[in-house]
């Protein structure tokens, strides 16, 4: 028995008291050979971070809270296996996301949905500039440019459940530019290229195809749906996605000629550049055009509000980056909301637009809000951005067990859901902290204090529901 289960061990009389104990020892049995380093066995070192990114709260998932919550947790021990320890955070990854797969497809036979791949990027405010590729650029999490690092990720979404499952840390140009700076954090040689955050995306997609990893559609916000060399490569692998664009880009309503032009009498030089006559319009422009009998309503996916009913609007057209001899076609799919202000959404895809109805287009860019789920999921409750590290190697070890922590819950939360089907990560968190740390006693209260706030919960989603034909 490890030295987190040994504490206040318990027995349960029901089904309806139980949580699985062996979501981190079982768990990590798949994972143990990738702490092995030199036949130095730092699975008890993986086990203790793991608790103490449970049982710390947010703001306070660092090494010196986890030594002070998790007995025999100690700080030096922390700092040797995140930051200095080589065991392999790659692998680690591969694995996770191939487990992450195989528990979301068990879920697609159940629900009937396809499963998205959905790429974004996140910010991690720090301070000071030594943290590996932290400088002033913009955070989303503050909504303003301010001293942070950010980082590309992917996770996967199947109807309501979703976790990370890959990552690249973003390092700017002020960064891979300087060896004094990759040197002090040890930053290896083949990663101090620039990449944009579209191409460590596209890396990511790589490689979890390689390893396996099954989706159905590709899904991302307006940074990778308006990148050109993004969806190009996302075509000639022949993979479907939804991105969203902005308002502002432009589209060609049919598919346009290219000619160079004749070279007029007279001196300058023979064109080579490719013209068109045809006329482009702005996404903006063109839905601002559209009538009622244009749009079509669609109940697209139920929320804790009811249905989320979106008028779309879906049509082929085509984009040219200026360089191919071809523009290429594109299905753009425009949501808007059903609201007095309504809220207007731009996506392509390269699926044809016969091939999905204008829900399932809708649906695919709907689903993009699980991701934003799996982040705040994990900053609230397992600590992704709190930690101290300043070194390539121990932002990625801390990264990846974040990401193996969250799998562990969702996993626990989908055993749980045919009994608790409005149960969260964080009613799985609690529970498991005190199941781990607690007493019966104060394991039963939360329990029953989750079963009446769950019984709220659920009669508030019911009057949403209603008065709707289910």
């Amino acid at each position: 028995m490890t030295q987190i289960q040994s504490k206040k061990k318990f027995h349960r009389k029901s089904r309806n008291t139980r949580l699985s104990r062996t979501y981190i020892t079982d768990g990590l049995m798949h994972y143990k050979d990738v702490f092995t380093v030199h036949r130095r066995d730092n699975s008890k070192a993986a086990e203790n971070y793991l608790g103490g990114l449970l049982i710390c709260e947010k703001g306070h998932a660092n090494m010196e809270r986890m030594e002070e919550e998790i007995h025999d947790g100690e700080y030096r021990a922390y700092q040797h296996f995140i930051s200095n320890s080589k065991w392999d955070y790659q692998e680690l990854i591969s694995r996770l996301s191939l487990d992450a797969s195989n528990v979301l497809q068990e879920n697609k036979k159940k629900s009937g949905v396809p499963t998205g791949y959905i790429v974004d990027e996140s910010s991690h405010l720090k301070k000071g500039n030594e943290s590996v590729g932290v400088q002033n650029q913009y955070a989303g999490v503050a909504g303003k440019v301010d001293n942070c690092q950010v980082a590309v990720y992917s996770s996967l979404v199947n109807d309501t459940r979703a976790t990370i499952i890959n990552e690249r840390l973003f390092l700017p140009q002020s960064w891979t530019s300087s060896k004094a700076k990759c040197d002090k954090a040890k930053i290896p040689e083949e990663n101090r290229v620039y990449k944009t955050k579209p191409e460590l995306a596209l890396e990511m997609i790589d490689a979890d195809i390689e390893r396996g990893v099954e989706f159905d559609w590709i899904g991302g916000d307006g940074l990778y749906g308006h990148n050109y060399q993004l969806t190009k490569g996302l075509d000639e692998r022949g993979k479907l996605y939804v991105l969203d664009v902005h308002k502002d880009e432009k589209v060609f309503l049919s598919k346009p000629h290219f000619f160079i032009p004749e070279k007029k009498q007279g001196r300058g030089r023979k064109p080579e550049k490719l013209k068109t006559e045809e006329k482009t319009f702005r996404l903006d422009q063109y839905s601002g055009g559209l009538k009622e009998p244009d749009w079509e309503k669609a109940k697209v996916r139920k929320t804790a509000k009811g249905w989320l009913k979106l008028k779309v609007h879906v049509v082929d057209v085509w984009v040219w980056d200026g360089q191919e001899d071809q523009a290429r076609r594109r299905t753009l799919v425009i949501t808007k909301t059903q609201d007095k202000k309504p809220k207007i959404k731009y996506s392509f895809s390269n699926g044809e637009s016969g091939a999905y109805s204008s829900k399932e287009y809708a649906y695919f860019q709907a689903q993009r809000y699980w991701v934003e789920r799996t982040f705040d999921d994990s900053k609230n409750e397992l600590g992704m951005s709190d930690y101290q590290i300043r070194k390539w190697i121990g932002w990625h070890h801390h990264q990846s067990l974040v990401m193996l922590a969250a799998l562990f819950l969702l996993k626990e939360k989908i055993e749980s859901e045919t009994e608790f089907p409005l149960m969260s990560i964080r009613d799985a968190r609690i529970l498991i902290i005190i199941e781990l740390f607690g007493t019966k006693e104060q394991y039963d209260k939360r329990l029953e204090q989750m079963k009446i706030r769950h019984y709220h919960r659920q009669k508030d989603i019911d009057r949403y529901y209603r008065y709707e034909d289910l």
